[in-house]
């Protein structure tokens, strides 16, 4: 063979899809999943079995883990002594699982989620449940398949007495599956079974009545009967599953929280710290200290509160925002024909069933076999006895064994294995006693060979086989249920002026981005000195506002932060705040816009969008309130070219201005622009030409703003009455608000509305200066005048931007006057 011979050119495609392929399959079938009929995964059974053979059973001493992991990795599971380990420590953790399978000496890990200790240090042994998992192995009750080198056997699956898989559950990925089955109550999944193979026909509902849902061996309470039902159905399905808690009351009127039981899998330690963060970030008011009191009596949690606090409201909080609450979801996903399946209940009773019939049809035949030899050498010892001096002078006068086997089969007509029997008996069998026994002993044996027959000729007797059993198993190994199953899910409310305490704060939000609040007594001592911002920063919101409240702060590319106020970061007025882009993930060219305040979130009122090509959307305001806001959400879908300019709140009655860069002003009733949902994009709002774009736009109501301020480009200022412009319709294309030039003609930067509060008007130019300009002196131009020039665009540059100058001042005075009416 030739060296270009050797080698396959094949596509890479090709190879990588066929070894990966292959690498899955052993995942799936040989590592992650279990198996329907035992519940089990690999290495777990490998464990179990490894014990088995070892002796290292319940009623025997504890062995080191280090003896039984050796032998798994050596006999049977050529893989990582931490995984084998790991396997076995889970197996004996009696918050994972309801039964163990493996007993366990010396530490095992914790609730806390502390590692168990080495495996040098640590003893098992197989726990009393684990003999029905294995009982009868040995009598050829399961498929047996060669070991990884070849040198002995293993089970391809255990005889599992009771439906391991639905006791104890699983929970593996692997590749493109995952598994998630919960634990259940002993007797109720027996009880289940039992039904199953009395009347096949029965329905999931049928099978409910005798098994309520999972049982957790952490307890809890477990919330959604529908969830369950429809996991039982289809195989997936979601619970909620809430801590067990009690509110005491101290002497002295306090009170505290007490949790004494958690959901499953929720790591204790973790849960504690994250309970004191949100205590000492002040997240919930009235929490005064959180103390982990578990001791060797049972787990308890101690949440104490303030005297004011509210209990009930405390909990709601601490249920939505840690894992004191926690959803599960069902994802029944085993190897059942050798192949992963989503199963629902009755599919994984069936297949226990079937797994059963298997299992006690093989005993069944290996026992009768056993005892149809061992009456066949009865009747030879029964058949000897009775010609015993001839059987005595036959073995006399034989040469060997060999040669007195052959003289008996001669002479009586013995098989070989009756004058096998015969030959190798001990002398004093040969007293009366032993004759009697013989004769007993053939009766017993007739009867047990009738009875397997009969098992092995009828399915209801092998069925009834099956049922004793498993009310053996029910009967021996039977607890109490854990787990408290309620019909609904609660719906959390939490009411924020109970959580939060109610106080007025100052909220400011400067145009580059940053946020803050300040408490009023930061705010007082700062003399009506300007808030703590970059130079080239101004502000862009600032007004009094209550913790309650929640602010909505909108960017360039149509999205928003949904923003509590409680939940902002308490800065001193002198500091800079947070930086929107350090709350939650934005782009990086994004920018805000706007930010609205909002006390309740009604359906009376509408948020409309302006953007830069002329779309104008209008959505009801209840659609912006978010449960979850750990990310920037869509508040109108923009085309790509698009940006948001404003975001304007309405109540449905009002009127629309719009205005453009070429200086075009369009005014529309309100009520042309449908309201559509959250995600929609909206309609046209003014027909622009082509290159123009919207500077700005905002809605009017009848007792003002009465004028608008216009800045454009070349640093000219004016101030117009808005009645200069008559009420049109939708997407027109407007009215021009400037003298038309033939060179240089102006172009609008901004344009603001104007209703004399307002503290001056700033202007900023391409060169990043920062001028204030006091617009309230200033005289009111029609249509068709450009305005008056404040700007030397020589040397400051154009104008790109201006907006209103915030008093911030005025909040001082607001400030005062809230002391005034306190006192």
């Amino acid at each position: 063979m030739t060296e270009a011979e050797k080698h396959l050119d094949l596509p890479l495609e090709e190879v990588l899809g066929d070894r990966f392929g292959r690498y899955s399959k052993y995942i799936i079938q040989e590592r992650a999943l279990p198996d329907a009929r035992d519940g089990l995964k690999p290495v777990q059974r490998r464990i179990l079995y490894a014990m088995l053979q070892d002796g290292n059973t319940a009623d025997k001493p504890f062995r080191k883990a280090a003896k039984t992991v050796g032998n798994v990795i050596g006999n049977y599971h050529p893989h990582g002594d931490s995984s084998v380990y790991e396997a076995m420590v889970r197996m004996s953790q009696d918050w994972k699982g309801r039964h163990p399978l493996v007993e366990m000496h010396g530490n095992n890990g914790s609730i806390d989620g502390d590692p168990p200790a080495a495996m040098r240090y640590t003893e098992a042994r197989l726990s009393s449940i684990s003999v029905e998992m294995l009982q009868d192995i040995e009598k050829n009750t399961v498929e047996y398949i060669p070991n990884f080198d070849d040198s002995i056997e293993e089970p391809v699956v255990l005889p599992a007495m009771y439906p391991n898989l639905l006791v104890n559950g699983s929970t593996g990925i692997s590749s493109g599956y995952a598994t998630d089955i919960p634990p259940h109550q002993l007797g109720e999944v027996i009880d289940a079974a039992l039904m199953e193979i009395n009347n096949p026909a029965c329905t999931v509902d049928d099978l409910m009545t005798v098994m309520k849902g999972p049982d957790f061996p952490t307890g809890g309470i477990v919330q959604g009967t529908d969830g369950i039902k429809k996991a039982y159905e289809t195989g997936r399905g979601k619970v909620v599953v809430r801590s067990k808690t009690e509110i005491e009351t101290l002497k002295g009127g306090r009170k505290q929280i007490a949790v004494t039981e958690l959901p499953y899998e929720v790591v204790k330690s973790n849960l504690v710290k994250r309970m004191d963060e949100i205590r000492f970030d002040k997240k919930v008011e009235g929490i005064a200290e959180v103390r982990d009191d578990t001791d060797r009596t049972g787990l308890r949690i101690v949440i104490e509160l303030k005297k004011e606090a509210d209990p009930q409201g405390v909990l709601n909080y601490l249920y939505k925002n840690t894992d004191l609450q926690v959803s599960y979801n069902f994802n029944m996903v085993a190897i059942h024909n050798k192949t992963p399946q989503l199963l629902g209940l009755k599919q994984l009773l069936q297949a226990y069933i079937s797994h059963q019939k298997e299992v006690v049809t093989n005993r069944s035949q290996y026992e009768l076999n056993k005892a149809e030899r061992r009456q066949h050498i009865v009747e030879g010892l029964k058949k000897a006895i009775s010609v015993l001096d001839q059987v005595i002078e036959i073995i006399r006068g034989s040469n060997d064994k060999r040669d007195a086997k052959t003289n008996l089969t001669a002479s009586f007509d013995f098989t070989e294995e009756q004058a096998e029997a015969i030959v190798t008996l001990q002398l004093y069998r040969l007293t009366n006693t032993d004759i009697t026994t013989l004769e007993k002993e053939a009766e017993d044996l007739a009867e047990q060979i009738e009875k397997l027959r009969g098992i092995l000729a009828s399915e209801s007797k092998l069925l009834n086989v099956i049922k004793d059993k498993l009310a053996y198993v029910k009967k021996t190994y039977n607890e109490e249920r854990r787990s408290v199953i309620e019909e609904e899910i609660e719906e959390l409310k939490i009411d924020l002026e109970v959580i939060v305490p109610s106080e007025n704060v100052i909220v400011s939000a400067t145009k580059e981005g940053y946020i803050k609040r300040t408490s009023y007594r930061s705010y007082s001592a700062s003399n009506e000195e300007p808030p703590g911002m970059k130079e080239s920063d101004d502000l862009l919101y600032a007004a009094e506002r209550n913790t309650t409240d929640t602010l909505l702060l909108f960017t360039e590319k149509g999205q928003y932060v949904y923003m509590p106020v409680h939940e902002l970061s308490d800065i001193r007025w002198k500091d800079n705040g947070q930086h929107i882009g350090n709350i939650v993930p934005l782009e990086a060219d994004d920018s805000l816009v706007r930010v609205i305040p909002v006390s309740e979130f009604s359906d009376e009122h509408y948020l409309t969008f302006f953007t830069k090509n002329g779309v104008v959307k209008k959505t009801v305001l209840s659609a912006y309130q978010a449960q979850r806001y750990s990310r920037a959400l869509v508040a109108v879908k923009l085309k790509e070219n698009d940006r948001l300019v404003n975001v304007d709140i309405t109540d449905g009655s009002k009127e629309i201005f719009i205005a453009t860069n070429f200086g075009y002003g369009l005014r529309f009733a309100e009520e042309e622009v449908t309201p559509v949902g959250q995600r929609a994009a909206g309609v046209k709002g003014i027909d622009l030409k082509t290159g123009d774009s919207v500077v700005n736009g905002f809605s009017i109501s009848p007792d003002g703003p009465p004028e608008t301020v216009i800045v454009t480009h070349r640093g000219a200022v004016k101030k117009m009455p808005l009645k200069e412009f008559d009420t049109s319709s939708r997407a027109k294309r407007g009215l021009v608000m400037l003298r038309e030039l033939k060179q240089n003609p102006h172009l609008i930067s901004s344009l603001q509305p104007w209703d004399g509060k307002e503290n001056g008007l700033r202007i900023q130019t391409e060169t990043g200066a920062l001028k204030t300009e006091d617009v309230g002196s200033m005289r009111r131009s029609d249509r068709y005048s450009n305005g008056s020039f404040v700007i030397d665009t020589k040397e400051l540059g154009t104008v790109t931007d201006a907006w209103p100058a915030l008093d911030y001042q005025s909040l001082q005075k607001a400030n005062e006057g809230n002391k005034e009416s306190n006192n």
